[in-house]
Formats: C-alpha cells, structure tokens, sequence
C-alpha cells in the first residue's frame, strides 16, 4: 500500500516516466543510477511497477497498461480488454445502465464497462486491490462512473443495480489453482443466488468447469481470444435461452451455439479425409463440436477425438484447416525417413489423444541435415489406434 501511495505522488508519477520500458538487463544500472537522486524503496517501487506495466501490456495493450497500476496476482487474473470490452458492450445493447463489479479486482471489467458508459460499484475486500482498482479508474479518466468500495461483496446490496458481475477468486496462495467450484471465494452456489437475485447477472469461471455443475438457469458461454480459450461465464435474466450453450470467438466476435432443443448427437465417425479441422478450444469446452462438424459436413476420426475430417475444404471460423498429406501408424522411423524424403526442417507437433511430448518427437524425428520445408504432423488416434497424420496448414 505503501509502495503505491508513493508512486501516486508528482515524485513517484515523474519516476514511472523514467524507468518505462526499462529492459531487465539495465535494471541495475538505472537503479544505480536513480538512486543518487530519490529513495532506494520509491526506485524499486518504480522498477518493479514498470515490469507490471510491461507484462500487463498484453492484456490491456501498452497504452492502457502505461498509465495503470497493477499487483502481481492483479496482472495474473485481470480480465484480457478485449474479453471485457465484449462483455460490456453485450450488457450495453442490453439497457444495463449500471452494474455491480464484484470481487472487482484491479478494476479490468469496471474499466470495460465505464466505457461503455455504465455506472459501476466495484467491490473488494483487499485494501491494496482496491486501491490500486481507485488508481486505475482515475489514471483513465473514469473515476466519475467508477465507485471503488472495500467490503466483503458478500454483504453488499446490489438492489439499485440492473446488473450484476461477480469474478470469485479462483486460486489460493496455497493450493494455487482451484478446480471444484464451491471452494471459489466466494463459492459459486453464492454467485448463482447473487445473480439471481438481480435483474440480470454474469459469472465469469473458469473454461474447464464441469457442464453437469452449471445451473440450469443459466445460458454458458466459452470465450476465445485469437485461438487461445480466457474464460466462460453464465449468464442469467430474461435475454438467456436456459441451458444454452455458446462458443465466443473473438476478435471477430464470431459464435455458435446449441441449446437443449437444438443440440446435435455426436458426429459419426469416418476415415481420414483430405482435411483434418482443428476445432477452436471454445468450441470444444462448450461441447460444440457436433455442431461445427456439420457444418463442415465432416465427421471425427475417433469417438474419443475433437479432430473433424472432411473430403472437402470448407471456410469456417471455428477450426483451423489442414490438408493431410500421410497418415500412417505410430511408427518414429517410418516419420523420420518421411521426413528426410520431404526435406522437412521446420516440424509443428501437434497432439490429442496421445502420450508423446511434441518435443520429444521433434527432436528424436528431424533429421540431422535440416530441409528448406515444414511439415504440421498429429499424433492422435483414428478408430481406436495411434496414428500419425501428416500435412501442413490449409
């Protein structure tokens, strides 16, 4: 909190500008430097703060994160921009005129939604988080429609808002990450009745939660950010199908979605076409494959395996496409001699459904005298066996 404070005075504001984008190598030669002038502790506050900055640039881009204040843990589990600019621009299309941000954190969501012009009561018990959520509110220009309240979020009534958000923490300092959802702080059966409770809700959880826990109240949603899988929430209020299922694809806001009514049986299940799909993680976390699979009138390779295969090269969104070259059985000398014969230098390994480490396989498969080529190879199963399939993007 300390640390804080001081980088919030002209002193403190004035040595952020010095130390930005300072290279770990000069770390030391620039805190030399600064500390013939200022207080060894306010410098390292200042050179640690710009390693936040550095890292926090990725999520906010760099000049969001330039201006903001960040913890550690605060970096680690701020919602991406472009996750939470989606989410506030869903509830801004739906009336919300304000919201409350629960267990709000550094302030990630609060800031989305302050731009989209709704009014928000962000809630934290930790002084420091809350703190530094202040910071970022007034760094930004949006501390007139952010209200920043330490409190235990469990006891703060939510009645005047259209909506309501809650983020529970989803790691412990000393088990690390926490997978069974009632040990959430606070748990998700309280999230759920929070949500509930309010004209319209959103939970953000974590991707890999089991389907047989979500309410049925709820429509849930898996959200990508450039291929990579950030999130899932649900969704509560009138605007929800119960029970609904959707896979987010973002930047291009891209969806597709099943709900109880509409939801396809598994595909069938056929032999290795030209093309082999690699659906989206959203796609697969959401359960959505069946229907990503028809879509590409393809069928999967195995029962057990989110590959699709197809005859035919299809455009879709929701899986990447390679044309298939080779498949042939688990076999790491007929693969190097395949190799060698395509003079194939650079490999892409990738893996579903087998135990090998990809760079293991790199290693031990290139051959010595590398190949102006490159070649994706998959290690996976078809039809119950394990099978190499060779090929390159599409």
């Amino acid at each position: 909190m300390n640390d804080l404070a001081s980088l919030l005075t002209p002193e403190g504001r004035a040595l952020l500008d010095a130390v930005r984008g300072t290279a770990p190598a000069d770390e030391l030669a620039v805190a030399t430097r600064l500390r013939r002038e200022h207080p060894a502790e306010l410098v390292s506050a200042a050179l640690g703060q710009a390693r936040l900055r550095q890292r926090a640039a990725a999520k906010f881009g760099e000049e969001d994160a330039g201006l903001m204040f960040f913890t550690p843990n605060g970096v680690e589990q701020a919602t991406r921009s472009s996750v939470a600019t989606y989410r506030a621009e869903c509830f801004q299309a739906q009336g919300v005129r304000s919201v409350a941000d629960l267990c709000c954190g550094i302030g990630g969501d609060a800031i989305a939604f302050a731009r989209a012009g709704i009014r928000v009561l962000a809630v934290d018990r930790d002084p420091l988080t809350c703190a530094v959520a202040r910071a970022n509110a007034d760094a930004l220009g949006l501390a007139g429609l952010i209200e920043v309240r330490e409190a235990d979020v469990t006891e703060v009534d939510t009645a005047e808002y259209d909506a309501v958000f809650v983020d529970p923490a989803r790691r412990s300092s000393k088990r690390g990450r926490i997978f069974d959802p009632e040990a959430y702080s606070p748990p998700l059966s309280w999230a759920v009745s929070a949500a509930l409770r309010a004209p319209r809700g959103v939970l953000k959880i974590a991707p890999g939660i089991p389907h047989e826990v979500i309410p049925a109240q709820a429509e849930a949603e898996w959200i990508s950010d450039r291929g990579e899988v950030k999130e899932a929430t649900l969704w509560f209020g009138p605007d929800v199908t119960r029970g609904a299922r959707r896979a987010i694809l973002l930047p291009a806001e891209a969806g597709v979605w099943a709900s109880p009514d509409t939801k396809l049986p598994d595909p069938h299940v056929r032999p290795v076409g030209r093309y082999l799909y690699e659906p989206d993680g959203a796609v697969i976390r959401a359960h959505l494959v069946a229907e990503v699979a028809e879509d590409l009138e393809g069928g999967l390779i195995d029962p057990t395996i989110a590959y699709i295969t197809a005859d035919e090269r299809h455009v879709t969104p929701y899986a990447s496409a390679y044309e298939i070259t080779d498949q042939l059985p688990f076999n790491l000398k007929k693969l190097k001699a395949l190799l060698r014969e395509r003079e194939v230098g650079i490999l892409t390994v990738k893996k579903r459904g087998s135990a090998v480490e990809p760079e293991e396989l790199r290693r031990k498969a290139l051959p010595k005298q590398h190949g102006p080529n490159s070649a994706t190879v998959f290690l996976t199963r078809v039809a119950g066996a394990p099978t190499m399939l060779l090929g390159h993007p599409a």
